[in-house]
């Protein structure tokens, strides 16, 4: 009897790390994050962080898998939030942009000529105003957990130099699905035409629009200028955060410390690619150039003729974003 004792402590032993292996697979999970921009773009760079901080502080229980250029939704970029708030994508670094239809609040970031300048960008998303915006997300069964950024947009076409707003008369120019920039592009004398990103470079080819808004990064590394883009305004007309969520069914699946991990993580990631973001802007602006584009900056008096060009915009959509969250942010962006 006492010969099998060896064996059986064998046996138990072996049984009982089974058991422990089946326990930790069980807890290990595996989230997926939807992106536009895959990680050649600081966009999707941000989501690439996020996941191998997560990855790292769990030791490998919960691993994000990142899906770029809105594959998740076959490349409809505005649906991205409605799948996330369905359950149909786990989780998301996202723009305020594609989200905007909706969270109506969203619209605050594309108000035409709203938000002058960085500063003022982290004053509304560091103050009242963006925790506004997180509770009108968080209504809506999406958990936010941190901010990024893509950048100011500008303006590009094939045409010639924009420095005034009749210089858009007439002017094709692909904007995102979002009915804000309709408006404000046709406030502007311009023929603004929807179209996924997925799209716009085909047709910026064919010249079926003459031209389009997007931040430098995007423009530098989607190598715009090699599809007639050689005229670039820098007019910083709006910006576009990024926001980390997760799906609240999958938020609430988790126990508290994972929470934690996820937000602090989204939190580190977000505020990484922000300052790396912005850190590039004078470097991709000289190699644009060095492409031979030429660039078109805004004296202020340019500015303001195209401020008052778009006051209409402001007078239709404000109501819609809610007075309350544009009074906050306009209180954070004078006091910044």
């Amino acid at each position: 009897m006492t010969l099998h004792r060896p064996l059986a402590k064998l046996a138990a032993a072996l049984a009982g790390a089974a058991v422990l292996f089946a326990s930790l697979s069980a807890q290990a999970r595996e989230l997926s994050v939807s992106t536009v921009l895959s990680d050649a773009f600081p966009w999707g760079q941000a989501a690439e962080k996020w996941a191998e901080l997560v990855e790292e502080r769990t030791e490998g229980r919960i691993t994000l898998r990142v899906y770029p250029n809105s594959q998740l939704v076959n490349g409809d970029q505005t649906r991205e939030f409605s799948a996330m708030r369905s359950g149909l994508i786990d989780a998301a670094v996202g723009s305020t942009i594609n989200w905007s239809p909706q969270v109506p609040e969203l619209n605050l970031f594309s108000l035409p000529f709203f938000l002058p300048d960085e500063a003022a960008v982290d004053a509304v998303t560091g103050g009242e105003a963006g925790e506004m915006i997180f509770a009108a997300i968080e209504s809506r069964d999406v958990i936010p957990l941190g901010w990024g950024e893509n950048g100011f947009r500008q303006l590009s076409n094939s045409q010639g130099a924009i420095d005034e707003p009749a210089d858009l008369e007439g002017l094709k120019i692909r904007v995102v699905g979002s009915p804000l920039f309709q408006d404000t592009f046709d406030a502007l004398g311009a023929d603004p035409t929807q179209m996924s990103w997925a799209d716009a470079k085909p047709a910026l080819t064919t010249g079926a629009v003459d031209g389009q808004e997007n931040p430098l990064s995007v423009f530098d590394v989607a190598r715009i200028d090699q599809v007639g883009q050689e005229h670039l305004t820098l007019w910083n007309y709006m910006n576009d955060p990024l926001i980390f969520a997760v799906n609240r069914q999958v938020w609430e699946s988790l126990d508290e410390g994972d929470r934690e991990i996820l937000r602090e993580a989204a939190v580190e990631a977000g505020q990484w690619e922000i300052a790396m973001t912005r850190e590039q802007e004078s470097e991709r602006l000289a190699a644009i150039q060095e492409r031979g584009v030429t660039v078109t900056e805004l004296t202020d008096a340019q500015y303001q003729a195209f401020v008052a060009a778009t006051e209409s915009v402001h007078d239709e959509w404000v109501p819609q974003i809610g007075e309350a969250i544009v009074e906050a942010a306009r209180s954070a962006v004078e006091s910044r």
